[in-house]
């Protein structure tokens, strides 16, 4: 393996209006370059091989109160190191992870007064760059403002970007596949807050015609806003956009302080990008004294009824209701209420049944009745259970089965009323045995005017993730800001949404076949999602013919066994309803034995937006599982098994598309067959458009 490492010492002196030599340093095939431009800016460069990956682009901060770092700055200095070390993840894709790259830091400083000093950070690694902004004390800078951050990614041609709206307060988009000269946000029915016509979001995906796949997203996201990217249409350049707080500055902050890393993830094989640690690299280790109680899993719950509307969220269909002094028994119940101690008996049965470790319970607190849409300060409280959800007798019923609640946190997106109360959630979820939550942000953050995608938000989660790991305590949020790799820092945070879940093929236009071959490049760059997968049911009128006349889920079935392999999770839910699983049993056996933590993850083959093949060997055992999906076009993949120890044999179950199958017209057909393998066997599925393939491979003794 090639290994380099040059370097060039600019000596400090006057910002002169002309460019500078650069400092060059490099690692495999990714080379950066430091310098300052005509008119003493610092910028950089990164190219792979021959090939640049991002031409010169400037590096600063704009400040709000005195003078930035957006103009002229004089280099005054550099140090440079190289780190080599291994890690092991307390859950993960692989069991150990390799933390190589050589670092540069820059030392900059205003020619003029006050002299205020700024350092620029980069890590250069086999596979990309990451760089961030450090401020180190110093007199005259302790509280700043950061009114725009003006960090730039040139890019060297017209790539084919993968892109979803920069709105500031959704990541629930269908993804656009263009050129960069094409993206248009204007023509996108906006979820919450409309994006400018070329604002996109991170994590960022690219595919240059000469063959070259990048990736740009950011690491280690605490105390500051998410970044989106100004996409200019003419000359291909992106230009950093900090989500804004309610003031319309970005960031504030007391020195020392630094951001979060940008990262550029670069390949010539799209597998690679998939196999990236990167992100997670660039992340602190954790904090927490000991981690054995944190416990991957899968869960059912009561969640797909309401959104097939066979059951709802609230008891009662009375509106205008105050959390204060209710009387909840005299309301009249709808009948409807899917949090019904019966009702959840019948999840925690099957669970136990079936060998799923919990069962989620959406809808069991008092509140539901008047909250979305109406931007109320107080609507939940999170210890009080509806009168037809009986706490103690659900908790002693679990126990007894050997299985575990998961609990709900629905904060109506009233974040403050949410941080008044989290202490006492956490002490009733502790008393009454639940040890891992679910939270929510739906609908206009309270304070009013802050973004779920802002410094005070990025905040709250990461001050949430932390109190519950205080508390020995598990999180899943949805509705928050896309992960960059903080699960390496708070592993008790197993999940987030922040994407278009499985939900939306139930209550709109769904999800296009694509959908789940992309997500890996973008969304699941920063850290695992909770998709939601495992419908069997794929017509969904069946549920409630009125309210879902037409809507389905856009894959096969077999397609959404191959996700529990391809989108990565160590919390994985089996979405569907109990009812729908006994009809397909044996198709659910693959739910029960696939893993959710792994020792070893292989890519074994993958396109953005077209296909992804992926193997993946159970932590602690020799059993291999294996997902393939594709777009909307039927295609075979060919699966070479080598990746298997040599000299054994294993017994292969190819959970596969059935003759015929599709996801619009016959979605539901599915075949299973068994044979016997070793490494040097190869195996063809042929998937249907929309299709998948789930194989379970297991040593035989």
């Amino acid at each position: 393996m090639r290994q380099y490492f040059w370097l060039l010492l600019l000596p400090a002196g006057p910002a002169a209006a002309q460019a500078t030599a650069p400092l060059t340093v490099q690692l495999d095939n990714v080379r950066l370059q430091v310098a300052r431009n005509a008119a003493g800016q610092p910028t950089y460069a990164v190219q792979f091989g021959a090939k640049p990956v991002v031409t010169t682009s400037r590096l600063g901060l704009a400040l709000a109160d005195g003078p930035g770092f957006d103009g002229p700055l004089e280099i005054t200095g550099s140090e440079t190191k190289d780190v080599d070390e291994t890690w092991n993840p307390v859950w993960g894709e692989v069991k150990t992870i390799r933390n190589h790259y050589r670092q540069l830091t820059v030392h900059l400083r205003q020619p003029q007064q006050p002299g205020r000093r700024l350092d620029v950070v980069f890590r250069v690694f086999a596979d990309g760059v990451g760089f961030r902004y450090e401020v180190p004390r110093q007199p005259g800078l302790s509280y700043f403002t950061v009114q725009q951050e003006l960090t730039e990614f040139n890019l060297p041609a017209n790539h084919k970007a993968f892109w979803i709206p920069g709105d500031y307060d959704s990541n629930e988009y269908a993804y656009t596949t263009s050129r960069l000269s094409e993206v248009d946000t204007t023509p996108i029915e906006a979820i919450q807050q409309k994006a400018a016509p070329h604002r996109v979001q991170t994590p960022l995906m690219l595919k240059s015609d000469d063959g070259l796949y990048v990736n740009i997203h950011e690491a280690a996201l605490v105390n500051y806003p998410a970044m989106m990217l100004d996409v200019d249409p003419a000359t291909y350049g992106l230009r950093s956009h900090l989500v804004p707080a309610a003031t319309g500055a970005a960031a504030y902050l007391q020195a020392p302080e630094h951001t979060p890393w940008r990262t550029i993830v670069v390949s010539d094989k799209a597998p690679e990008v998939l196999v990236s640690k990167l992100i997670l690299n660039l992340n602190e280790p954790t904090k927490f004294p000991t981690t054995d109680w944190i416990k991957p899993q899968k869960f059912v719950g009561v969640w797909w009824e309401m959104h097939v509307n066979k059951a709802s969220w609230n008891y009662a269909d009375t509106s205008n209701l105050k959390l204060a002094g209710t009387d909840w028994n005299r309301l009249k119940p709808n009948g409807r209420h899917g949090a019904n101690t019966t009702n959840v008996k019948r999840y925690i049965d099957f669970a136990a049944q079936h060998g799923l470790q919990s069962v989620l319970v959406e809808g069991w607190n008092v509140g539901w009745e008047d909250w979305a849409g109406n931007w109320k300060e107080e609507v939940f409280d999170f210890v009080t259970p509806y009168p037809d959800f009986n706490v103690t007798e659900l908790q002693q019923y679990a126990a007894a089965k050997g299985v575990q609640l998961m609990m709900h946190h629905e904060t109506s997106g009233s974040v403050t009323n949410y941080e008044r109360r989290q202490q006492e959630a956490y002490r009733f979820m502790k008393e009454h045995n639940y040890a891992a939550v679910k939270t929510g942000y739906v609908g206009r953050i309270i304070p009013r005017g802050e973004h779920h995608d802002g410094q005070w938000m990025v905040n709250h989660y990461n001050h949430t993730a932390a109190l519950l790991g205080q508390n020995e305590l598990m999180v899943d949020m949805h509705e928050a800001v896309r992960p960059t790799g903080l699960h390496r820092t708070y592993p008790n945070w197993l999940a987030s949404e922040a994407a278009r879940g499985n939900e939306f093929n139930a209550w709109s236009s769904g999800n296009p076949p694509e959908h789940e071959t992309i997500l890996p490049f973008t969304r699941l760059m920063g850290g695992p999602m909770d998709y939601t997968p495992g419908i069997f049911r794929i017509k969904l009128e069946s549920w409630n013919p009125a309210q879902n006349k037409g809507r389905q889920v856009h894959t096969t079935l077999a397609k959404q066994l191959a996700l529990y392999v391809t989108l990565y999770s160590p919390v994985q839910m089996a979405a569907d309803l109990p009812e729908a699983y006994e009809q397909h049993l044996d198709a659910f056996q693959f739910i029960k034995d696939v893993a959710v933590d792994w020792d070893d993850t292989r890519i074994l083959a993958a396109e953005p937006g077209e296909y992804i093949t992926t193997a993946r060997k159970a932590k602690g055992r020799e059993d291999w599982f294996v997902g393939s999906i594709t777009d909307e076009n039927p295609r075979q993949q060919t699966v070479k098994l080598d990746f298997l120890t040599p000299g054994r044999q294993y017994e292969a179950t190819i959970y596969a598309d059935a003759k015929g199958a599709s996801w619009d017209k016959n979605p539901e057909a599915y075949q299973i067959r068994k044979q016997k393998v070793n490494s040097k066997s190869t195996l063809r599925l042929q998937l249907a458009a929309g299709g998948g393939a789930a194989i379970s491979l297991r040593p035989i003794q």
